[in-house]
């Protein structure tokens, strides 16, 4: 997917007023708060001396408009191979292994512009692409025990209904997530674009914010960080 260039316009005014509330560089602030780096696919050490995010903010220094140097520069950077850790896809779930114990959930809507993928109507295709899944895991990851996951969607009742109660019961904000999709990405519609109502009201809280407490707040939804042992999953699928 490329994204579009307000998703990175409204990280980097997030960044401008962070470095003014917090009295830091730029520099800083897109590094720790925002989802560019990753963006840029240099992986997630988030190394400042980075050779080729040096790159990327020596221009910054010298751009008088930083919106689309950082726009120029991710799209120079498109073309770059990315990691897949993704060990099998079924629909709009697939699913990665955080470590030898522990597996990820992932969701992409893949389903037609016309189809809301969370819709009721929707709701039997997608517990049986779980089920799949960790018919799956069961197979082949007889190892792990427990499943974890860190998104905004679990705010969202729809995409609750297709995991067990007692994952969704876990439910923790996750803090300091300001460099991960798993909270940039409820601005996002399928094609990378921004959706507009969320934008507009996040930079409406962005005006407002009196200090960095105010803009943790700002976020329409919160990233929530949520584990449960993997038999819950097994039992709430029937594999």
């Amino acid at each position: 997917m490329r994204y579009s260039k307000e998703f990175f316009d409204l990280q980097i005014r997030f960044a401008q007023t962070v470095a003014a509330l917090i009295d830091i560089p730029i520099e800083k602030a897109l590094l720790d708060y925002t989802n560019i780096y990753v963006r840029f696919a240099l992986g997630r050490a988030f190394d400042q001396h980075h050779p080729i995010w040096r790159c990327y903010t020596d221009g910054l220094r010298k751009s008088v408009d930083l919106c689309d140097w950082t726009y120029r520069f991710y799209l120079a950077r498109t073309e770059v191979p990315k990691t897949q850790s993704k060990l099998a896809t079924v629909g709009c779930f697939s699913y990665a292994m955080q470590d030898a114990r522990c597996v990820r959930i992932h969701f992409e809507n893949i389903e037609p512009a016309t189809t809301s993928p969370l819709g009721i109507d929707r709701l039997p295709v997608r517990l049986a692409e779980l089920r799949s899944l960790f018919d799956h895991m069961r197979h082949n990851h007889q190892e792990a025990t427990c499943v974890a996951g860190t998104s905004w969607l679990y705010n969202l009742r729809a995409y609750q209904r297709c995991v067990p109660d007692g994952y969704v019961a876990s439910a923790k904000v996750a803090e300091s997530r300001f460099r991960n999709m798993p909270l940039w990405g409820q601005f996002l519609d399928r094609h990378g674009a921004v959706r507009v109502g969320a934008a507009e009201y996040f930079m409406q809280q962005l005006s407002y914010a009196a200090d960095f407490q105010d803009l943790v707040c700002g976020f329409p939804l919160q990233a929530l960080a949520v584990e449960a042992p993997i038999e819950q999953f097994y039992c709430f699928y029937a594999v």
